[in-house]
């Protein structure tokens, strides 16, 4: 029997590790968060209230909302397009599409800009096309709503993807030989057991839609009331020192993350059940 315990050694890494774990969650995290709720609150709830509820504060709200509501929408209606396509069938170029659905994670967002400004910019090869029919791409909302899209491309289509790819065929393969029709096994079979994956998606989607900022930057034009997005509208009022007003816009972006993340956490207790279904 040897003459030492191991134990206290193994605790003392145990709570090393921990320790080391919560203070760099303060330092990177806790830290920041308490900084933009004390410079935001700084000055009162009046103030706060007042910055937020200003005419550019609401049209960058607006924005926001418009360009991150048309992102979900289109990523989602592809989501459940590719999901179902790369799922369900087998076809040349499947590996290649399934690679390319995650391009836009190792596009850095300002190269995104930079792409969409040389095709439909004053400069671009589409120019004197939409000039023709005046439309208005780049420095405007369409340009905005774009890469916003673009950007959050991949999480609704991975997200249901990754189910799927565990799910078997079995329920529709059954529904199809007794006669429904697609769209009837797609309602009654396949979307209830993909539907947690696809709400989780769609929250991931909206958080990053959300806090998009290089290029929403590139594309818009910083044009004050117009195509401004709340991440634009606070860089904005940090360049003018008006710091205080920007840490406030800050604090309604930092609610809607809050109340994004609780979504998040609910859905990810739904899709758990049907992961477990799934590899049953």
């Amino acid at each position: 029997m040897p003459f030492y315990s191991s134990k206290p050694f193994v605790n003392w890494q145990k709570n090393s590790v921990i320790f080391i774990t919560w203070l760099i969650f303060l330092i990177i995290f806790i830290a920041p968060l308490s900084i933009i709720l004390i410079e935001g609150l700084g000055k009162g709830i009046v103030f706060f209230w007042v910055t937020c509820t200003s005419s550019e504060a609401l049209a960058a709200l607006k924005l926001t909302i418009i360009a991150t509501s048309c992102a979900v929408f289109f990523n989602g209606i592809f989501g459940l397009m590719a999901g179902w396509c790369l799922c369900k069938y087998d076809f040349k170029g499947k590996n290649i599409l399934l690679t390319l659905i995650d391009l836009p994670f190792s596009i850095s967002p300002v190269i995104a800009g930079l792409i969409y400004t040389l095709l439909y910019g004053s400069q671009g090869i589409l120019h004197t096309f939409l000039m023709h029919y005046h439309l208005q791409i780049i420095y405007a909302i369409p340009g905005i709503i774009l890469v916003t899209i673009f950007v959050t491309f991949p999480f609704i289509a991975r997200s249901l993807i990754a189910l799927m790819q565990t799910q078997c065929n079995q329920e529709e393969e059954t529904a199809r030989l007794l006669g429904a029709s697609g769209w009837q096994i797609f309602k009654k079979i396949t979307f209830p057991n993909i539907k947690w994956a696809f709400l989780y998606g769609i929250v991931m989607c909206t958080a990053r839609a959300m806090g998009e900022f290089g290029a929403v930057s590139i594309v818009s034009g910083h044009i004050q009331g117009l195509t401004n997005t709340l991440p634009l509208h606070i860089e904005i009022l940090y360049n003018e020192y008006n710091a205080a007003a920007a840490f406030s816009i800050s604090i309604l972006l930092l609610i809607m993350a809050l109340f994004i993340l609780i979504l998040r956490y609910w859905c990810e207790k739904q899709l758990k059940p049907s992961q477990k279904k799934g590899n049953s």
